[in-house]
Formats: structure tokens, C-alpha cells, sequence
């Protein structure tokens, strides 16, 4: 059987994808991008559909390579957001003998990062890349007048979608950033950072936008007709990173009218079984990333990664385990504990590891998980949070309900605001462990990072620095951007 992916049917895709992929691996720093490489330029991208869906395509397979390299500790592009993340806040412990005190998860673990990270690139990095390319994307779909129109829309959606879904990631791990709105270099040259309050407001635009933009179907790799895959975004995924990014910036209606919109259209999207969550195309995905690499390559990095690949752990390449105080977390009657958590006993030690994806470093035809992206459970969990905070207690614990009673838990009975907001952040660190770096931005946002994180430290035998909360800018970038100033504690 052939492997299926999106570029499967069309080599003239596959082509200008390699294109595409290499000229966004050239651009390092987004204070430094050359111009559009000749061969994609607006001139002779934006004249067929087939080649400009293809660059909106290569953004997709870029961020599903860098997961498959997550498997092998070599990426750390924005879906590697479980692994650091996790690393740096209280959810995975680090076999330290497995890797050196220089390996980039040996830094993260100990928040011991600096501005000259080295042997991989950074989130900043990619998510730059990944705004350069939306960018052109935009300028040339915006005077595009020989595209299908249907196609056009889809595109231009897509396009504020991946940019909103970027900027989002860089807002809460660096704090204030550049707002990059453009290609040319003149513009983007000596950017200062832009307050955070800003950064949201362009989030929140582009969600909106990417909304009236995207398709309410599935589409297919032609845009044109409706698929069961789930790998490019639609409306509903524009609405579902809208009511993440409401709930962040304090909109308790908006998140809710927005985590409404999705839950609502429960024709295509449901809670389904604990095992089968992270099935690609489940009713629990929104959007999903789909493998782009064969044989052992061909499943997800992050299952690579967890799931050991032999009796023996650590090793080089499984290294990472459940903390102690996240398996405390955990009631031992969950049903997530039961079916998301396995361990290995190696030399005596039991190691616990993540579960939620089945498959690991195995050869297969045609993987049968993808990279989750955005679920339904979240939109449950916003909606309970944000009726919460606006003391709809009733339709919170509802909310709350529907992910404890999938998981076998008695429901929550608790009153009063501060009660019942404590079990929805309790719920969100189970339900989201390693997983998008969920729990690290949570324990920012609720303002728990500093109470949580000494004692975190010292059991990693290290000490927290507050400051430690954002990660660091890349030096590079710093010395080459005069208005650009680095994060404390760098």
C-alpha cells in the first residue's frame, strides 16, 4: 500500500514543497530573511490553485517534520511544544545520564536556557519562519485574480489562521515580541518589541479574519471537495484557537460564545473514548497534523519519543518520564491514568511515560495516529472556565462533568468560584498532560508558575528564578536588531 499523504497525488506539489521547505530552513532569524526564493514568487505561485495551496501545504508539512525530528531530539519547531515545555515546568522528569549537560532538553529541564541555544532551532526561529511565509502568503493571495475564488478565501483563511496560531505560541513563551506584518525587509529590519496587549489584538484579528475566511467542511487537497481528514484548518478550528485565546486574554463571553460555536456542532465533533482520542480524524479532532515521513518515521514524534522502543530506559533516545508530583495529580481510578500512563521497570526503577498516543518507533503503511492539534476537551474545559468567571457555576460544573464522567470520575460537586476553578485547573493538568506545553502556559496565565516552581527546581537540583518564565530571545537576533532587546535574566 502506497503511503497517503497530502502531497501524495500531485508530484508538482511534492516539488515546489521541497522548495518551500528549504527556503523557510534558510530563514533563521526573521530580522534577516532574503526575499521570496525566485521559484515561488507571487509572479508564478499565484496563478494556479495547485501551486498556491502547495505553499500553505509546505507550512503543514514543515511543523509535521519538525515532530517526526522530535522523536529523535534534533527539532524543537512549535510541535515540539510538549517536549521543552514540559521539560521546563513540573510535568516530565530527564534521565539526566541519557543525555549531556549541553543537550537542549538537559537545559530546559534545569531553566537553565540561554540566548545562544545551539544544536537545534528554537521556537522564535520557527515561529518567525512560519509568519515570513504566512506573510508572503497574503501579499501574494490578496492580489491574486486567477485562483478559483473558493480557493483564494480558503487560502487567505488559512494563511491569518497559521499566523494568529504563531503568534499566539510566541506571546506566551517570550512576552513582548516584533510584530512582523510584512515580507520586506526594510520593514522588519529593526523592529522593536510590541507590547503583548498589541500582540493579542493582531491574535485575535487574525483568528477572526481566518473565521470569515475558512471553510465549515473538511477540505481536501484541491479545496475544492470535503474530506474526512482533518489536517487543514476550517472555521471551526479558527473559532476553537479564538476561544483559547479569549480565555488567555480575560474575554470570559467571547471564550464562551466562541467554545459554544464548536461544542455546538456536534455533528462532526464529539467526546469519544478514553483510547480513541488521539485516533486520527476522531470526532475529538479539530485539527490534526498529518505524518509526512515513511517506515518508523511514519507515526508521531511525540509517541517516538515516550514510548520506549526496548526493555532498557533510558536511552539516548527515550529519555523523558512522568514527574512524580504530576502522577500525584492523578485519582488512580481515572480512566486516564488507567489508559494514558504506562511504565517500564528498568535496572529496578520503574519509569512512568505518556501513553495518549499507541504507537512508537514501528514500521507501518499508513499511520493510524496524527499530531493532535486542537480537540474538543479543551472547548469543554474553556467553556467551564470561562462561565465560571462569570459565576454561571451551574453550566461550569456541567462542562466540567462531561470530561471527568469520559475519564470515570465521580462528577464535581464543588461551589463557589474559587473551588470550583481549582478543580477545572486540577482537570486541565490531566486531561492535557504532555501535550502542546499546556501545563506550562496555564501554570503563567493562573499565576501559579512561581509558587509551583521553586520546589519544582530543587527537585531537579536547581533553584527558579522568576524571570525564568520567559524563555530567551536568540542572541543572534538581539546583536543584529538594535530595538531589539533582550529578555531579563539573560
Amino acid at each position: 500500500m502506497k503511503k497517503r499523504n497530502i502531497l501524495s497525488r500531485n508530484p508538482m506539489l511534492a516539488c515546489l514543497l521541497f522548495v518551500c521547505i528549504v527556503a523557510i530552513t534558510a530563514c533563521e532569524k526573521f530580522v534577516d530573511v532574503p526575499p521570496p526564493v525566485t521559484s515561488t514568487n507571487a509572479e508564478n505561485v499565484y496563478v494556479s490553485d495547485g501551486t498556491a495551496i502547495a505553499v500553505l501545504t509546505s507550512i503543514y508539512s514543515l511543523m509535521s517534520a519538525d515532530n517526526s525530528a522530535i522523536g529523535s531530539t534534533t527539532g524543537s519547531g512549535l510541535s515540539g511544544m510538549t517536549l521543552y515545555p514540559g521539560l521546563s515546568g513540573d510535568e516530565f522528569t530527564l534521565s539526566e545520564g541519557a543525555v549531556t549537560n549541553t543537550h537542549n532538553a538537559y537545559l530546559y529541564y534545569k531553566n537553565k536556557l540561554a540566548s545562544d541555544l545551539t544544536g537545534t532551532k528554537d521556537f522564535w526561529v520557527n515561529a518567525y519562519a512560519i509568519i515570513y511565509y504566512t506573510n508572503a502568503a497574503i501579499e501574494g493571495l490578496t492580489d491574486a485574480t486567477k485562483l478559483t475564488p473558493a480557493v483564494r478565501r480558503q487560502l487567505l483563511g488559512e494563511a491569518h489562521f497559521l499566523r494568529a496560531f504563531s503568534y499566539f505560541y510566541l506571546v506566551n513563551l517570550y512576552g513582548d515580541v516584533p510584530k512582523v506584518l510584512s515580507t520586506n525587509y526594510s520593514t522588519s529590519f529593526n523592529l522593536p518589541k510590541s507590547p503583548k496587549e498589541e500582540i493579542y489584538q493582531l491574535i485575535i484579528e487574525d483568528a477572526k479574519e481566518a473565521q470569515t475566511l475558512l471553510a465549515d467542511n473538511y477540505l481536501d487537497a484541491t479545496l475544492l471537495k470535503t474530506t474526512i481528514e482533518r489536517v487543514r484548518p476550517n472555521k471551526f478550528a479558527a473559532s476553537a484557537l479564538l476561544a483559547r485565546v479569549y480565555l488567555y486574554h480575560n474575554e470570559w463571553k467571547n471564550a464562551e460564545d466562541q467554545a459554544t460555536m464548536v461544542i455546538q456542532n456536534s455533528a462532526v465533533y464529539d467526546t469519544v473514548g478514553i483510547n480513541n482520542v488521539f485516533l486520527k480524524n476522531s470526532k475529538e479532532t479539530i485539527w490534526s497534523l498529518q505524518p509526512v515521513t515513511a517506515g518508523t518515521l511514519a507515526n508521531t514524534g511525540d509517541g517516538r519519543l515516550f514510548i520506549p522502543t526496548s526493555t532498557v530506559f533510558p536511552t539516548s533516545t527515550n529519555f523523558v518520564s512522568l514527574s512524580p508530583s504530576l502522577l500525584a495529580a492523578f485519582d488512580l481510578t481515572d480512566s486516564r491514568y488507567k489508559n494514558w500512563v504506562k511504565s517500564i521497570t528498568s535496572a529496578g526503577i520503574t519509569y512512568y511515560y505518556p501513553f495518549k498516543y499507541k504507537i512508537g518507533s514501528v514500521n507501518v503503511t499508513a499511520p493510524s495516529e496524527y499530531l493532535m492539534v486542537l480537540r474538543l476537551a479543551e472547548q469543554y474545559l474553556i467553556r467551564a472556565e470561562a462561565r465560571a468567571k462569570q459565576s454561571n457555576f451551574n453550566g461550569a460544573l456541567t462542562d466540567l462533568n462531561v470530561i471527568r464522567k469520559r475519564a470515570s470520575l465521580a462528577e464535581s460537586t464543588a461551589t463557589g468560584e474559587p473551588a470550583i476553578l481549582t478543580a477545572i485547573y486540577q482537570e486541565r493538568q490531566i486531561e492535557f498532560f504532555a501535550e502542546w506545553g499546556h501545563r506550562w502556559l496555564d501554570l503563567k496565565r493562573i499565576g501559579l508558575i512561581d509558587m509551583v516552581m521553586p520546589s519544582v527546581a530543587l527537585q531537579k537540583g536547581t533553584t527558579w528564578d522568576p524571570r525564568w518564565a520567559l524563555y530567551p530571545i536568540p542572541s543572534t537576533d538581539v546583536l543584529r536588531d538594535p530595538n531589539l532587546i533582550q529578555n531579563p535574566g539573560y
